[in-house]
């Protein structure tokens, strides 16, 4: 998205520094109107629209506020709701109306406000809230108070008898930036019909997603009109960005990314109980494969990390481990791997135990440790509970041979009495 990133934060920051710039200047070299970079993002879902814009905004340090414009045609539009994004653009300034009158507001999903051009039902509501938006995207002064605010209206009436009159605090939306975005669904069928670049006949399925992106980019104003946008509300969003699909080395990129709310955020979950989590980059190019499959974006990182670490998340924090590193293996197997972390923990609980309780070293071959993990399994005991069941006797006849370490091997587990029995046996005949 590099290209889309450009774009949006050089408008954004042109934006501010030409707001702070009309503060300076003398009131004969200012400008008449007000001609702000607002801004339309087209993309699919799970790009990082969100995201971009967030981000920018908190590096800048301004106030951001993001909503769904599908709130407000679902309800059938109520003229504070809109108002209420304003309002809160001045809690997310801490109850500073100066900053907040410099904030971004964001509206995703602007696409489902079009209309279709039919004079009853929905149409009529969605055409309502792009006028209504229109004004607040223009200027307008939003009252700080909501007339439906029961405690809006009290505390007014207690500021009435107190001081004889209201005082009616309100926020101006001059210099709010405004970025509204969505998917567009069939907006480049619309494009298509206009380049003539439809044929008849043509099969809407094979068009390609690079194909889809390209045509995007050819949008012009009268394409968003018959999509189903008025032209005053267009002509508000001067600023286009089409942003791509993300493929699976953009995807890679965002888990690389250092400040990658996915890995940090998982990272955070299991530092939550004490775990170190790390991540090898080959682990990361096969999660963004995974996720690329997925076909969702950006949110597919989120659901293939979960269906990777859930069970580690789930039983690692009630054992002694405290660093998992997530590698090939563990994306490609993650079941097999934490069966095998898990043996590992209750077999050093079980070494830890029995050296300071007897002084003795214990350790496992291979093949040992997978017969006991097996066989703890089919009796319904955890590993320690059934080594401890199974190698009870063995401390005195390892004591008898004045041993400091001793190996468990296939046949000890097999046959635990037997096994130590004829050990004792061809030590003392050795000895002889």
């Amino acid at each position: 998205q590099e290209e889309a990133i450009e774009i949006i934060a050089t408008k954004i920051c042109t934006h501010f520094n030409r707001m702070h710039l009309e503060q300076e200047l003398p009131e004969d070299e200012k400008i008449v109107g007000n001609i702000k970079s607002n801004m339309l993002l087209i993309g699919p879902t799970g790009v990082g629209k969100t995201y971009i814009i967030k981000l920018i905004a908190k590096k800048i340090g301004v106030p951001f506020v993001k909503a769904d414009a599908t709130k407000f045609s679902e309800t059938g539009y109520v003229g504070g709701d809109v108002e209420d994004l304003v309002r809160e653009l001045v809690h997310e300034a801490d109850g500073d109306i100066a900053k907040a009158e410099y904030g971004i507001i964001y509206l995703d999903e602007i696409d489902k406000i079009a209309s279709s051009g039919n004079v009853y039902g929905p149409d009529v509501s969605r055409a309502g809230v792009q006028r209504n938006l229109l004004k607040l995207m223009e200027e307008a002064d939003v009252d700080l108070k909501t007339p439906h605010d029961l405690a809006s209206q009290v505390e007014a009436a207690m500021e009435a008898q107190r001081t004889g009159k209201v005082t009616r605090k309100k926020i101006n939306t001059k210099n709010i930036l405004f970025i509204v975005s969505g998917a567009f669904g069939g907006l480049e069928d619309i494009i298509n019909k206009r380049l003539n670049k439809q044929a008849i006949g043509f099969d809407k399925s094979q068009v390609r997603r690079e194909d889809r992106q390209s045509v995007l980019k050819m949008v012009k104003t009268e394409d968003l009109i018959e999509y189903g946008f008025e032209s005053e509300f267009v002509g508000r969003l001067p600023v286009t960005v089409v942003l791509n699909d993300l493929d699976e080395e953009g995807l890679y990129k965002i888990l690389k990314n250092k400040y990658s709310t996915v890995v940090l955020g998982k990272k955070l979950d299991f530092r939550a109980y004490g775990i170190d989590l790390e991540f090898t980059d080959e682990a990361l190019r096969m999660l963004a494969s995974k996720a690329y499959k997925e076909r969702t974006g950006a949110r597919g990182l989120l659901s293939v990390f979960e269906k990777t670490l859930i069970k580690f998340e789930k039983t690692l924090p009630s054992t002694d481990i405290k660093k998992l590193t997530v590698d090939k293996e563990v994306v490609e197997h993650p079941e097999d791997v934490l069966k095998r972390i898990l043996l590992s923990d209750n077999i050093r609980k079980f070494q830890k135990e029995f050296l300071l309780k007897h002084g003795i070293v214990m350790e496992f071959e291979d093949e040992a440790l997978h017969i006991i993990q097996e066989k703890a399994r089919a009796a319904g005991m955890s590993i320690k509970q059934y080594c401890d069941d199974l190698f009870h006797d063995y401390p005195y006849g390892i004591k008898l041979m004045n041993l400091e370490r001793f190996i468990i091997t296939k046949a000890a587990v097999e046959d635990p009495q037997g096994y130590i029995d004829e050990y004792i046996r061809n030590y003392y005949s050795q000895k002889k």
